[in-house]
């Protein structure tokens, strides 16, 4: 359904993603690699924050490296970031309902389906609550919230678990195995906690230095010594 070929982003001297093929198929598709492999540059190029210097991608046949910014969002591009972008100042609800302004779907269902995201990701607090009074884990909540409300097509989730504890990240878990289902959005999950990629995705893709190392199913490419030695640390593949 995501097709990246050739794709290269150069900063001046510094070449993050270098010639990147790789497919993403319907479901939930982890992204992994070591620290600096290009992870979050491909998310910021798919959201369109980046401009890459060669290559192409096709997002259920159309050329999203055409479309402005701006137009991607109403599209359907959603994403999550490594810092919380969610304003604590404003309720729960104003936050979500904020993404959907942007989203292709009318103001009339905004209501409903803001609630409804809310209610999808199990946020415990009142809707009418400010984001600046929840915890760290339902705060991420708010930001999973956000990126799956007005009928996603393609959901970018960076690190969603990093800091969680082992509850939080196991309910965080179920509610991203959820989402192409609940959403029927393509799904991208980056993040080190390895328990969290094998549980929600059903293929992963390794990056290292910018350039695809392995893919495929997820347990098959968690196994492949080459991905191993490169990220997961020698000695796990004795």
């Amino acid at each position: 359904m995501i097709e990246v070929s050739g794709l290269t982003v150069r900063f001046g001297g510094v070449t993050p993603l270098d010639g990147m093929d790789v497919k993403f198929e319907a479901g939930t598709c982890g992204l992994i690699g070591p620290n600096g492999a290009g992870k979050t540059t491909f998310f910021n190029v798919l959201s369109g924050f980046v401009k890459p210097a060669a290559g192409g991608i096709e997002a259920f046949g159309e050329n999203l490296l055409k479309m402005t910014h701006f137009r991607r969002a109403r599209w359907g591009v959603r994403r999550t970031f490594q810092t919380e972008q969610a304003i604590e100042e404003l309720s729960v609800y104003d936050n979500v309902a904020m993404i959907h302004e942007h989203s292709k779907e009318s103001s009339g269902s905004r209501r409903q389906e803001t609630l409804e995201a809310i209610s999808f990701v199990g946020i415990q607090a009142d809707p009418n609550a400010t984001v600046g009074t929840l915890g760290a884990g339902e705060r991420r909540l708010v930001e999973v919230a956000r990126a799956v409300v007005g009928k996603p097509r393609l959901v970018l989730l960076d690190e969603p678990a990093a800091g969680l504890p082992e509850k939080e990240t196991e309910h965080l878990s179920q509610v991203i195995r959820k989402i192409p289902e609940q959403t029927g959005a393509l799904t991208i999950l980056v993040d080190h906690d390895m328990s969290l990629v094998s549980a929600c995705c059903e293929t992963t893709a390794v990056l290292d230095f910018g350039r695809l190392l392995a893919s495929g199913p997820t347990a098959e490419v968690l196994r492949n010594e080459r991905v191993v030695q490169a990220y997961l640390g020698v000695g796990e593949a004795q």
